[in-house]
């Protein structure tokens, strides 16, 4: 049977693999639908509701060149029926790094919360590579 953090990862990565596919339905049916939402992508105002940051991420999708975005070395940490993801993005030519958090609706892990920014390129490039017990990128 899969850990939760396991799980968390794998949903994580599912939205990651939705954005970067453009596959706005996939997208959304990530993202809690019982639970508040909020999203803060790079550079934007905060959105809040699930209208706001479906909207967003559609539109984001529908641009004739969308995003091509790559989740590297996620670590999960789960509390209970709460967790987050921190990981880096690689967008485009950009270095990223994003928080996700998940809350447990029904069942299945779903989005609550994504807010990326930039790195700078220094700091990126000085960036230790975090380890963690058997390099699973899983945190408990």
């Amino acid at each position: 049977m899969p850990s939760d953090a396991s799980e968390v990862l794998a949903t994580n990565q599912a939205f990651y693999d939705a954005f970067s596919s453009g596959d706005a339905d996939a997208v959304d049916a990530l993202w809690a639908k019982l639970s508040p939402v909020a999203c803060i992508h790079p550079g934007w105002e905060p959105l809040h509701g699930r209208d706001q940051v479906m909207a967003s991420f559609r539109a984001i999708l529908r641009s004739p060149h969308p995003p091509q975005i790559h989740c590297e070395r996620p670590a999960a940490t789960v509390l209970g029926e709460v967790a987050f993801v921190i990981c880096a993005e690689a967008i485009d030519d950009a270095s990223l790094v994003a928080t996700n958090v998940f809350v447990r609706e029904e069942g299945d892990w779903k989005l609550v919360h994504h807010q990326a920014g930039p790195v700078s390129a220094a700091r990126a490039e000085a960036r230790p590579r975090a380890r963690t017990p058997g390099g699973s990128g899983m945190l408990n």
